[in-house]
């Protein structure tokens, strides 16, 4: 799978300012509508279709296949980046493609894409799969200029694109995020760190998918739009895919995936 946007590949050779000028590009050529093939309601739950007759349920046809969804996650050894893709359709792994790569430059918060985003391309190049959603390891919307991980890299390849962090990295959150039951979610609004937003502007949501009733201690994820995905429709499709877990099944996948392929390269094998 190449970039169908060359324009708008990392290249870590820029100056800072470079970099952030192509970010402000990528936010400009981002869609943050929904605008893909799948029924939002195939996804998640193994791939079983909704049945229960809520607004996510699915309308395919019995003989329609199930959309191909991606996860991306990287595992480190010393100055190189361990890059996979994991593909599922359902429940399915269907292909799993890998690259190792030198990092070029250290990481700099808001310009992770030029760190990660070359060696992720690599792994990319490795797929046979076009796939119908990728989940990302990183933000997507929720960045200083609306052009993180899953942004820059979603439209880059042209593909719908959703960011799933682990943390904050700007917007403000409209409650609390401490303790909260597990489903709970709030939006993440744009503030004076996020550029090209009108203020107060929902650009992600932060998402308790997964909480101990007896004695919360789970953080909330931080789920954003990466490409041609809206907003909400990133957090509903995230939550479906966690189906009980804190993050989502396709980067779970991933980060094991990517763990076994250093454990190999460390080995010499």
């Amino acid at each position: 799978m190449d970039p169908i946007r060359s324009e708008f590949v990392p290249d870590a050779s820029l100056t800072r300012e470079e970099m952030e000028s192509l970010q402000r590009e990528v936010a400009a050529a981002a869609t943050w509508a929904d605008v893909f093939d799948f029924d939002p309601g195939s996804i998640g739950a193994g791939g079983d279709l909704a049945t229960d007759g809520d607004a996510r349920q699915a309308t395919l046809p019995p003989e329609s296949p199930l959309p191909l969804v991606a996860g991306v996650d990287q595992a480190f050894l010393d100055d190189r980046a361990v890059s996979v893709v994991v593909v599922r359709r359902g429940d399915e792994i269907v292909e799993r493609a890998h690259a190792v790569t030198d990092l070029e430059i250290p990481y700099i918060p808001g310009l992770l894409a030029f760190r990660e985003g070359g060696p992720i391309l690599a792994a990319f190049a490795e797929l046979e799969s076009e796939p119908d959603l990728v989940v990302f390891d990183g933000s997507g919307r929720i960045h200083y200029r609306q052009a993180g991980l899953a942004t820059h890299i979603g439209v880059t390849l042209d593909v719908p694109s959703v960011g799933v962090a682990k943390g904050l990295l700007c917007g403000t959150p409209d409650d609390v995020v401490d303790g909260r039951p597990e489903g709970w979610r709030t939006p993440i609004r744009a503030d004076d760190d996020v550029e090209n937003a009108e203020p107060g502007e929902t650009i992600g949501h932060a998402l308790q998918s997964k909480q101990y009733d007896s004695r919360p201690i789970v953080n909330p994820i931080y789920v954003s739009p990466g490409h041609r995905v809206a907003v909400d429709t990133g957090t509903d499709l995230v939550e479906r895919l966690c189906d009980g877990y804190k993050l989502p099944e396709p980067t779970r996948l991933a980060d094991a995936y990517a763990d076994e392929v250093k454990r190999n390269v460390a080995s010499g094998g």
